[in-house]
C-alpha cells in the first residue's frame, strides 16, 4: 500500500480504483509508459477528430478563392473582363474578393469571446457548421459582386470561430504527451481542405466550359459538404470538455466526460489526479480574479506580468510574424506566382493544387514525428529556418530574372524550376513552423479562466493581420515588385528565429496546469530557461503507471509505491468470493 507523509496523495491513490496494464491492440498507439493505454481509446480520437477536421474550413476557402479568381467562367460573372477597369482597380477587386472572409473572420473571432464559453466547446461548433452554410449557400446563388461580398463576409463569422473553438477544445481534452498532435490535427486540417479544393477546382477546369458557372459553383459547394457531415459528427461523436464543464461548476458532469475520454473509471488516480489539478488551478484564478465579467477578465491581461507577458511578447508576435512571413501570399496568390515564374494556363491550378498535397503531407508529418517528439521550439526552428531559405531563393530569382517567358534557356532553366521546388518547400517550412504553431501555443500558454477569451482576442489579431495582408499583398507586388515583397517577408523570418530562440519557452509533455509556472519567471528566462527552472509539479506529472503499477511521487523525489495491481485484483477477487460462500453457508 501507499506510505507517504501527503494526507492528499494517500487519498488520490488509496481510494483510487487501478487497471492492469493491458496489451497494445494498435501498432500505430503511443508509447506513453506513465500512463494506462485506456487513455488513447477511439471516443478521444473521435472527438479529436471531428475537432481537428474543422481546421478545414479555413483551408477550404483558401484553396477555392485563389483557383475560383483564375477561373474564366468566375471572373466574367463578378467583373474582371471589365475593359474600363484599371490595373489597380482589377487588384482592388481581387483583394476585396479575397479579404472579405478575413474581415468577416474578424466578427467571427470577437463572437467567439462568447460563444465558445457560454454555449460550451460542442455547441459552439454546431452554430458554426450553420452559420458556414448559410454563407455558402448565399454565395453560390450570388449574381453580383455585392452578394458574394456578403456572402463571404458570413462565412468568415463562422470560420473566425473556428480557430478558437478547435484549438481550445482539443488542447483541453489530449493527454499532454500528445497534446502537440491533436492540436496539429486543426492546423494540417487547413491544408487538407486547401488540396480538396485546388484539385476540384482544376478538375472543373478540365472538364466544364469556361462560359458554364458551374465551373466554380461546384467546387465551392464542397463547403457545404463538410459543414454538414461535421454538425452530424457533433452529435455522434463528441464528449463536452471537462475544463469546460469544471469552469462553468459542473463538476459530476466533468468527472463524467473526463471518464469517456480517458476510458477510466472515476477513481482511477489519473481521473482524480487530474480533476484535481483542474480544481486548484481554477480556485487559484478565482481568488486572483476580482470575477467573470468579460472586463475583468480583460484586465487580467494588463494587471498580472505573467499574463502580459503571455499576450504581448508570444501570442501577438507570433500571429504578426507569421502573417507577414509570405505564407498568405503563397497560399491565396499561388496561381499568379507559378505564372509570375512561367508555369501557364491550367497548369498553375495543377501546380497550386500538388503545392497543397506537399503542405497536407507535410503538416501531418510534423504532428505525428516533430510537435511532440522534438518539442515545440526544434518544429519553430526546422520550419522557420526551411521557409526563410526557400522564400530568400524566390526573391533573388524574381531579382536576378526579373522577366520570366517559355523560351528561358540553361541555367534560367533550372533557376525557374528551383524557384518552383522553392515554393513547395516554404509551405513545407510554414507548416511545421508558424502554421502549427500560432494555434497551439494561443491555446496551451493561457490560464483555463482566461483560455478561450485569450484565444478569441488573439484570432482577432490573427484575422486582422490576414485582412491587411491580403490587402496589401496586390500593391505590394507592384510597388516593391515580387522580389521585394520576399526580400521583406524574408527579413521578417529571420527576426523570428531570435525571437523563438529569446522569448518562447518548451511546453511540449507538460500538463496544462503547470504551464503557468514558467511565466512567473523573470521575462528574460521564460523562454531560454523555463522548463528547466520550472519542471512540472502537477499532481497528473507524480503519477506514474507502469508495469502495472501506480506510484506517486513526492516534491523530494521519492516514490511510494502501491501495491501491484494484477496481485491486488486477484486479493479483491477471492474476496468477493469468501463473501458470497459466507452468505451461502448462512
Amino acid at each position: 500500500m501507499l506510505t507517504t507523509d501527503s494526507d492528499a496523495s494517500k487519498h488520490l491513490l488509496t481510494d483510487a480504483e487501478v487497471l492492469p496494464k493491458q496489451k497494445r491492440k494498435f501498432r500505430w498507439t503511443v508509447e506513453d509508459n506513465d500512463s494506462p493505454i485506456e487513455i488513447y481509446n477511439a471516443t478521444l480520437y473521435l472527438s479529436v477528430m471531428v475537432f481537428g477536421i474543422l481546421g478545414a474550413a479555413r483551408g477550404l476557402d483558401e484553396g477555392n478563392i485563389g483557383s475560383n479568381i483564375s477561373l474564366p467562367s468566375f471572373r466574367e460573372r463578378f467583373g474582371f473582363n471589365d475593359p474600363n477597369k484599371s490595373e489597380n482597380d482589377l487588384a482592388n477587386l481581387k483583394s476585396n474578393i479575397a479579404s472579405m472572409v478575413q474581415l468577416g473572420c474578424v466578427g467571427g473571432a470577437l463572437l467567439a469571446v462568447f460563444t465558445v464559453d457560454r454555449l460550451g466547446r460542442v455547441n459552439a461548433l454546431r452554430q458554426v457548421c450553420v452559420l458556414w452554410a448559410v454563407g455558402v449557400i448565399i454565395q453560390l446563388t450570388s449574381a453580383q459582386v455585392g452578394q458574394l461580398y456578403a456572402g463571404r463576409i458570413i462565412e468568415g463569422l463562422a470560420i473566425g470561430q473556428t480557430t478558437t473553438i478547435g484549438p481550445t477544445y482539443l488542447a483541453e481534452v489530449a493527454p499532454k504527451l500528445i497534446r502537440g498532435l491533436c492540436g496539429c490535427i486543426f492546423a494540417g486540417a487547413v491544408y487538407l481542405g486547401v488540396m480538396l479544393l485546388c484539385f476540384a477546382n482544376y478538375g472543373t477546369a478540365l472538364h466544364i466550359s469556361d462560359s458554364s458557372q458551374k465551373q466554380w459553383i461546384i467546387p465551392t459547394s464542397l463547403k457545404i459538404i463538410f459543414a454538414g457531415g461535421i454538425l452530424i459528427m457533433t452529435f455522434l461523436f463528441c464528449v463536452e470538455s471537462p475544463r469546460w464543464l469544471m469552469k462553468v461548476g459542473k463538476e459530476d458532469k466533468a468527472a463524467e466526460a473526463l471518464c469517456k475520454l480517458r476510458k477510466l473509471p472515476a477513481s482511477h488516480p489519473l481521473i482524480v489526479g487530474e480533476i484535481n489539478d483542474i480544481n486548484e488551478q481554477l480556485l487559484m484564478e478565482n481568488q486572483a480574479q476580482a470575477g467573470n465579467s468579460f472586463m475583468n477578465i480583460v484586465k487580467e491581461f494588463i494587471r498580472v506580468k505573467a499574463n502580459r507577458y503571455r499576450l504581448l511578447v508570444i501570442a501577438i508576435p507570433a500571429q504578426l510574424l507569421g502573417q507577414w512571413s509570405g505564407s498568405n501570399a503563397v497560399t491565396i496568390y499561388a496561381p499568379e506566382l507559378f505564372g509570375v515564374i512561367g508555369v501557364k494556363g491550367v497548369e498553375t491550378l495543377k501546380m497550386t493544387a500538388i503545392a497543397g498535397v506537399v503542405k497536407f503531407i507535410s503538416a501531418y508529418l510534423g504532428a505525428f514525428f516533430i510537435i511532440d517528439a522534438l518539442g515545440r521550439k526544434t518544429s519553430m526552428y526546422v520550419g522557420i529556418t526551411l521557409q526563410f531559405v526557400c522564400e530568400l531563393y524566390y526573391a533573388i530569382f524574381m531579382n536576378v530574372v526579373p522577366e520570366i517567358h517559355d523560351s528561358l534557356k540553361g541555367s534560367k532553366k533550372r533557376a525557374s524550376q528551383g524557384a518552383v521546388a522553392a515554393i513547395f518547400l516554404s509551405g513545407t517550412g510554414w507548416v511545421i513552423g508558424f502554421n502549427a504553431l500560432q494555434y497551439l501555443m494561443g491555446s496551451e500558454i493561457f490560464p483555463l479562466k482566461i483560455r478561450s477569451i485569450a484565444n478569441s482576442l488573439v484570432m482577432v489579431l490573427h484575422f486582422a493581420n490576414q485582412y491587411g495582408n491580403s490587402k496589401a499583398l496586390p500593391d505590394m507586388m507592384i510597388a516593391m515588385k515580387p522580389y521585394g515583397a520576399f526580400y521583406f517577408f524574408s527579413a521578417v523570418l529571420a527576426f523570428s528565429l531570435f525571437w523563438v530562440w529569446f522569448f518562447v519557452p518548451e511546453v511540449a509533455g507538460r500538463s496544462l496546469e503547470s504551464i503557468d509556472d514558467i511565466f512567473n519567471l523573470p521575462w528574460h528566462q521564460i523562454g531560454r530557461h523555463g522548463p528547466r527552472l520550472c519542471p512540472d509539479h502537477s499532481e497528473l506529472s507524480k503519477i506514474h503507471y507502469s508495469n502495472g503499477e501506480v506510484s506517486y511521487e513526492e516534491k523530494g523525489g521519492s516514490e511510494h509505491m502501491v501495491e501491484d495491481v494484477n496481485h491486488s485484483q486477484r486479493e479483491e477477487d477471492e474476496s468477493i468470493k469468501d463473501h458470497k460462500k459466507d452468505e451461502e453457508m448462512a
